[in-house]
């Protein structure tokens, strides 16, 4: 990260790795003390945490930064959205995706409930991936033959969930870059595929069984479809550290689990016809920067995670006030107050690393991972 970037970081990313360092300890003592009893009430007391603690990077894009989330969809389906149990799936477009979701899932009330399926490196990740992993995130190592034990007993352990529940899929694996479509592209015209514009061919495995094992208790999928608004750059976290704004635009299309096919094959082939969907839609807002202006449903920005951002930033002022007093007294306690500062950075830097999609300098090696990948897919389906 730039000069100006680690300065505006830290503060935020001090309040935020000690707040969540605060929110694990209760983690842990609720694993210890509520989940020997019972599920559903540490489930309950994990969503209010959750709740606590994301919206901290909620206020980051909406306050900070003044990142502007649009949504377009049918009245009937905002009707139904955040009262519902879903599978959510969407392109990997930007390296923030993941909080517009959040932002959209805090905005009807079910941020707490929000799940996703993760590469399994993420949960070493400090606070932000401990946080994921015991509030039962699904991890996958990318070897099919381990992950689809992992992904059919994480869905089935969400059977009965306390609240609205959404999991999170991103079908196409990884995130968009120029290089990884370039190397969908040629693997698409290879196999007689049509070739995306937009998108990254999607893989299946991971839909297929999402549906298969959760549609007995989740009603709907959400095909949620993210383009960045020409209006102003790409959000990163950089740019969002540095309080520059962005607008990104999605479209939900809210299909019943019920219209969705049976087979695997059938599955796959819905999930297939869905990107080509997503694609055609982006084509369109390529020329007019929206998804239609009729169907952009005006949200209001919520007070909540202002609110809770400046509990926590009191709070935590107070006791390093009450605490760091005695230390500063000596060579030693700056010593170590400096080492702290140093480690709460680096976490940062290991954090924004880990949103940030591939360089051009791994361009090539880019375009190799995506052709193995969907190659190895195609032959398996």
């Amino acid at each position: 990260m730039e000069g100006a970037g680690s300065l505006i970081a830290l503060p935020l990313g001090l309040m935020f790795f000690f707040s969540g360092l605060f929110i694990d300890a209760l983690q842990v003592l609720s694993v210890l003390f509520v989940l020997p009893f019972s599920r559903r009430a540490y489930r309950v007391v994990n969503m209010v945490m959750m709740e606590l603690l994301w919206s901290e990077l909620i206020w980051l894009l909406d306050w900070w930064a003044g990142v502007k989330v649009k949504v377009y969809t049918d009245r009937q389906s905002w009707e139904l959205l955040g009262k519902e149990h879903a599978l959510v799936i969407s392109n990997h477009r930007s390296d923030v995706d993941w909080l517009v979701g959040w932002i959209i899932a805090q905005r009807l009330g079910c941020l707490g409930g929000t799940r996703a399926v993760m590469k399994k490196s993420t949960k070493f990740l400090p606070v932000i991936g401990w946080s994921m992993w015991f509030s039962e995130y699904v991890f996958l190592s990318r070897n099919w033959s381990k992950d689809e034990k992992v992904l059919r007993d994480g869905y089935a352990s969400l059977k009965g969930f306390p609240r609205t529940l959404w999991v999170a899929l991103f079908v196409e694996g990884t995130r968009f870059t120029k290089a990884k479509l370039e190397a969908a592209q040629k693997f698409a015209a290879d196999a007689g595929l049509r070739v995306p514009r937009h998108v990254l061919v999607p893989r299946t495995k991971g839909f297929v069984s999402a549906v298969e094992n959760l549609r007995e208790f989740v009603p709907a999928v959400y095909d949620m479809t993210v383009a960045v608004s020409k209006e102003l750059p790409d959000p990163t976290m950089i740019r969002i550290f540095r309080g520059q704004p962005s607008v990104v635009h999605v479209h939900i299309r809210r299909v019943p689990m019920s219209e969705l096919p049976q087979g695997g094959d059938e599955i796959a082939k819905w999930c297939h016809d869905a990107f080509q969907i997503k694609d055609d839609r982006l084509d369109e807002h390529e020329k007019e920067n929206s998804f239609g202006e009729e169907l952009y449903i005006p949200i209001a920005r919520p007070l909540g995670p202002l609110i809770i951002v400046v509990t926590w930033a009191i709070t935590l002022l107070a006791a390093a006030w009450w605490l760091l007093r005695p230390v500063l007294t000596t060579w030693r306690g700056v010593a170590w107050l400096l080492g702290v500062l140093l480690a709460v950075m680096i976490c940062v830097q290991v954090l924004i690393m880990s949103t940030q999609s591939e360089r051009s300098s791994t361009a090539r090696k880019a375009k190799q991972k995506q052709l193995a990948a969907i190659g190895s897919e195609d032959k398996k389906d």
